[in-house]
């Protein structure tokens, strides 16, 4: 099936998930990705938390489309969180588009990266890579340098762990208490514990403040800090 644009995508790119913030931004990128595929069923999302709900309560779409900088999220955890909650690709769109940025994203498992200001015909050339199983980076892109080995680190770390334990990981950040993590998860304060110790193994660490300084590694904050 052709489109507008001339580019023919696999009919397995029918459906998407867009999650943004910015309701013009989310609308144009409905419009771009209708304009340059066959991809009829885009849903959309504000914020981490409203994606992963839809992922749990709704068909699963065939591409998730993702804003690092959502207003539930800090750093590269919520790709790392949609990785596993979803088999769809994940295709990042950023204004954050240097090439630390891009490498810790295909790190942390997106299947491609976008500038967030690029022109339609990018983004016809990112679905045509992705559909055929590649990895879409834009023109110009460095592969990973021994600069971005920290951040890296940190964040292969952090996509060991299962999506309730980057959860409870996100809530000891939040400087919260074992049966406080407990209430907020409605589970037992023993399962927690046992989440702590499997995230400390995962890790590589022996406390909870060695954990949180590896998750604070794949922040937005310290990633631009260390970049400076």
């Amino acid at each position: 099936m052709a489109t507008s644009d001339g580019f023919s995508a696999p009919k397995r790119f029918s459906s998407a998930l867009v999650v943004d913030d910015h309701p013009l931004f989310c609308d144009a990128l409905v419009m771009t990705l209708q304009a340059v595929s066959p991809i009829k069923t885009v849903a959309t999302a504000p914020c981490l938390a409203d994606a992963l709900h839809r992922l749990a309560s709704e068909p699963a779409p065939d591409l998730v489309v993702l804003d690092l900088n959502l207003p539930d999220v800090d750093g590269f955890d919520g790709l790392l969180r949609l990785r596993k909650s979803t088999r769809a690709k994940v295709l990042v769109v950023s204004s954050m588009a240097d090439s630390r940025t891009i490498n810790a994203a295909l790190q942390a498992g997106a299947a491609g990266f976008v500038p967030k200001h690029s022109q339609r015909d990018l983004f016809r050339r990112a679905l045509q890579t992705l559909a055929a199983g590649q990895t879409f980076v834009p023109e110009g892109h460095m592969p990973t340098a021994e600069a971005d080995a920290s951040t890296q680190d940190a964040v292969a770390r952090l996509a060991s762990l299962t999506a309730q334990q980057a959860r409870i990981l996100d809530l000891i950040c939040e400087g919260k208490l074992n049966k406080q993590i407990a209430y907020e998860l409605s589970i037992a304060e023993t399962t927690v514990k046992a989440h702590i110790t499997a995230i400390m193994r995962k890790l590589g660490v022996h406390s909870r403040t060695q954990a949180v300084l590896i998750a604070k590694e794949a922040s937005f904050e310290e990633h631009l800090r260390s970049s400076g």
